[in-house]
């Protein structure tokens, strides 16, 4: 019988989890700066893939043979506005043609022209320049809603889905008149959203117009997110696997940040909503503090110490002794995930006795002859302030209130805040003090004035609701919001990279993969930079709709937000997230998935060259890649959405043993990514268990010093009254109700008659005159002989039924 293996032990373990620690105290400072999205180009480059390549001359060709021959020997760069407004009206008559293959070759055409001529120009500025002067032309004659009506034929093209059903394998082929479109589209919509100093008057009035025209439809009833999100369905269901996933949901992002607006215009709404209401200005404006802050040291790990501990010898043994007696109690963590040598923390072989929290700089400063009680003075650098002032809510100056009145009298008095009759002085100053840090959210106002609406409907009347983007789109979605959400983290699950392969999972392939596979080493490794990138991509635009979603809503109506987070939670949107963290984050947001020499506008415009094995491998120099950071930070905000103040999902992390994994994302030495993941954590400390933070103190000082404090909030000390398990599942219960009850009440109105007056009176019911159809008269007479006359009484079932 063959022995089992013994596990590794001593140096062997040491290694594999050195592996692990790399990064996590060399790791540089990240430059990175957050924000609606990347730059111009980075994001015009990411709606291609390297595969299509080609067809960026393919476009070219087209519009030149075309071109050729309406303007000989000119170029497009040298006409005139009025001379480019006619050829381009040309163009758009040829979209009106049968011949598909015509069309096709049109739209390739205007495509290059929304790409920037690319072949008349010498240098990537001029390509951006004319992509976006090309974008402004095109949109004021119209092409947007000629290509709006050829998506709409696309889409509903029943040939080109049951084609793409029928094959084992699919390929970019299979997409190109739908890529022709939804790329078109796409740098339309981001060349035109993007705003700069230099814009002329008539195109400040352009954007207004477009914006206006995506956000409130005038031909069609839905808005155009709304489209795609049904492609994004029909794509999921498995109807049309032919449908170019990325470039739908790139295209969707773009479409939601143009219409509903980004951070900075959220942030400002947020203040214009707050003075609306009467409430008193935000303390602080959090974009700002956010950029303002830096990065902490990650914690440190039991192989790190234990290499220094080594090196320094004999002499520095008895001091880390003394030290690490503070971490004697430091057992196996509770939350270890089923995976062997995931997490540093989680290694106990290793870790009893050296995993305490101080980092090798703290550690190197325990060494004699300095006092231990004086260390962190010298080798800590406190703040000189906390960069968040302190909220309180009602409900915590009630509790405060309630548990003070409990001890002191033996009584309560409910909601009441004001009467301090027979409490001691210092509750007294407490209260005032709670006071003064109050923070009414506009969430509280809209939540207390949808109470008094249900309780009184018919003396309060019809609830006045604006109409914004925000609200159009909600009331589009909200019939199939449930699918619209699964289908988005079934895409998520399938980009994600620590997803295995499997057979029932979809195929977010179908726009990057050749119709023919690669044949030498060479092609096999620039298709696995590719299919990276676009995977990367995807999770990015998903990652980043979410958010904006969720954010808009939020500020629309709290039950609009609600109803999306819960059925993201009911969506295993939680697990996912955290199953996504479960990785080698550093590596994951240093990866090199990108040819730089291959990215749009470079590609066009300079002599590619000679592409190896070797400089595929070296990749760009890019300290880390954008994309990956961004769509981290927006993951770690969007859980942060999920499971603020909601014990029942901070549960959820605690059941799923997320501690070690946000820990292990602390890695990165990025200021606005450690915020969001020590929030996350300060939220389950209470139920980690008092073990926990004893052996993560310098985690404990992070969110301390980085996290903003809730007056009686004691989530360092687990004795919260809100920590009851019991409570649940009816908290989850009692949302939907009143998701429910809002729904129905802001947009069931059928469903409202029974609050309608009634007509009691037989004469002046008969009397009504009824609007009747023009032909009525003709067909008047057969109706009264075919349903009145030919049909026999019978009298006995009338009085039977009596």
């Amino acid at each position: 019988q063959p022995q089992p293996q013994p596990q590794p032990k001593g140096r062997e373990l040491f290694r594999s989890q050195r592996k692990e620690s790399e990064g996590s105290v060399d790791c540089p400072n990240l430059e990175f700066e957050y924000g609606d999205a990347d730059g111009h180009g980075a994001e015009l480059a990411e709606l291609y893939s390297y595969t299509e390549e080609p067809e960026l001359s393919h476009n070219r060709r087209c519009f030149e043979e075309d071109f050729h021959t309406q303007v000989p020997n000119r170029r497009w760069l040298e006409l005139d506005t009025a001379q480019q407004k006619a050829y381009v009206m040309r163009l758009l008559d040829g979209l009106e043609v049968v011949n598909r293959d015509k069309r096709l070759r049109v739209a390739r055409a205007i495509l290059y022209l929304a790409q920037g001529v690319f072949g008349d120009c010498d240098n990537e500025g001029d390509v951006l320049h004319w992509s976006r002067h090309n974008s402004f032309l095109l949109y004021q004659l119209g092409t947007f809603s000629a290509f709006l009506e050829l998506l709409n034929m696309e889409i509903e093209n029943s040939q080109a889905c049951s084609s793409a059903l029928r094959k084992p394998a699919i390929s970019l082929a299979d997409s190109t008149e739908l890529r022709v479109l939804l790329s078109v589209m796409y740098l339309m919509v981001e060349n035109i959203r993007v705003e700069q100093e230099t814009d002329p008057p008539e195109w400040k009035t352009c954007r207004e117009t477009f914006r206006m025209e995506l956000s409130f439809p005038v031909h069609t009833e839905e808005p155009f997110a709304l489209l795609l999100f049904t492609m994004v369905t029909k794509f999921c269901s498995g109807h049309a696997p032919h449908f170019p996933m990325k470039k739908v949901l790139l295209l969707l992002w773009k479409v939601l940040l143009f219409t509903l607006g980004g951070f900075e215009a959220l942030q400002a709404m947020k203040v214009r909503r707050r003075e609306e209401l009467g409430l008193p200005p935000l303390p602080e404006d959090s974009i700002r503090v956010v950029r303002g802050m830096r990065a902490a040291s990650p914690p440190s790990y039991g192989i790190e110490l234990m290499e220094q501990q080594q090196k320094r010898g004999h002499r520095s043994r008895r001091p880390l002794m003394k030290q690490d007696s503070l971490d004697i109690y430091n057992e196996r963590d509770p939350f270890k995930s089923d995976e062997g040598g995931v997490d540093e923390e989680e290694n106990d072989d290793v870790d009893s006795g050296i995993e305490g929290e101080l980092d090798l700089m703290e550690r190197d400063a325990i060494i004699p002859p300095v006092p231990a009680q004086r260390l962190p003075i010298e080798r800590v650098s406190f703040p000189k302030g906390l960069p968040w002032a302190p909220k309180v809510r009602q409900k915590d100056i009630e509790h405060f209130l309630e548990a003070s009145r409990n001890k002191f009298i033996g009584f309560t008095l409910g909601q009441d805040t004001e009467t301090l009759i027979g409490l001691p002085r210092p509750i007294h100053e407490s209260v005032k003090t709670l006071k003064q840090h109050k923070y009414v959210s506009i969430s509280d106002v809209q939540i207390k004035n949808e109470e008094e609406l249900e309780k009184c409907p018919m003396s309060l009347g019809e609830e006045e609701v604006q109409e914004t983007p925000c609200e159009v789109l909600y009331r589009a979605m909200l019939y199939n919001l449930p699918q619209y959400m699964i289908a988005l983290l079934k895409i998520l699950l399938a980009a994600a990279p620590t997803s295995k392969a499997k057979t029932d999972s979809i195929n977010i392939l179908a726009d990057v993969l050749p119709e023919e596979m690669p044949i030498t080493v060479l092609q096999s490794m620039k298709l696995g930079i590719d299919v990276n990138r676009h995977k990367e991509i995807i999770v990015k635009s998903i990652s980043a709709l979410l958010l904006l979603l969720l954010k808009h809503f939020k500020l629309n109506h709290i039950y609009q937000f609600e109803y999306v987070s819960q059925h993201l939670v009911f969506a295993n949107c939680i697990p996912l997230i955290l199953k996504f963290f479960n990785q080698n984050i550093l590596s994951y947001i240093t990866a090199k998935n990108s040819i730089s020499v291959l990215d749009y506008p470079h590609c066009t415009v300079c002599d590619l060259p000679e592409l190896t094995a070797e400089s595929l491998e070296a990749g760009d120099n890019n300290q880390f890649c954008w994309r990956n950071l961004f769509s981290c930070i927006n993951l770690l905000r969007i859980l942060n959405k999920l499971t603020k103040w909601k014990h029942s999902r901070t549960m959820m992390l605690v059941v799923f043993k997320s501690a070690p994994i946000l820990k292990r994302a602390l890695k990165v030495k990025q200021a606005m990514m450690q915020l969001y993941v020590l929030k996350l954590l300060k939220i389950q400390t209470k139920y980690l268990g008092r073990q926990w933070r004893k052996s993560n103190m310098k985690t404990m000082s992070a969110i301390y010093q980085k996290v903003r404090h809730r007056m009686n909030d004691d989530w360092a000390y687990g004795n919260d009254i809100d920590a009851r398990p019991w409570d649940f599942q009816a908290e989850e219960c009692t949302l939907r109700a009143n998701i429910e009850a809002f729904n129905s009440r802001r947009y069931d109105k059928p469903q409202d008659s029974e609050f309608a007056p009634v007509d009691n009176c037989l004469q002046s019911v008969l009397g009504q005159r009824l609007e009747l159809p023009e032909d009525f008269h003709y067909s008047y007479e057969l109706w009264l002989e075919r349903e009145v006359f030919s049909q026999p009484i019978r009298w006995e079932e009338l009085l039977q039924c009596q």
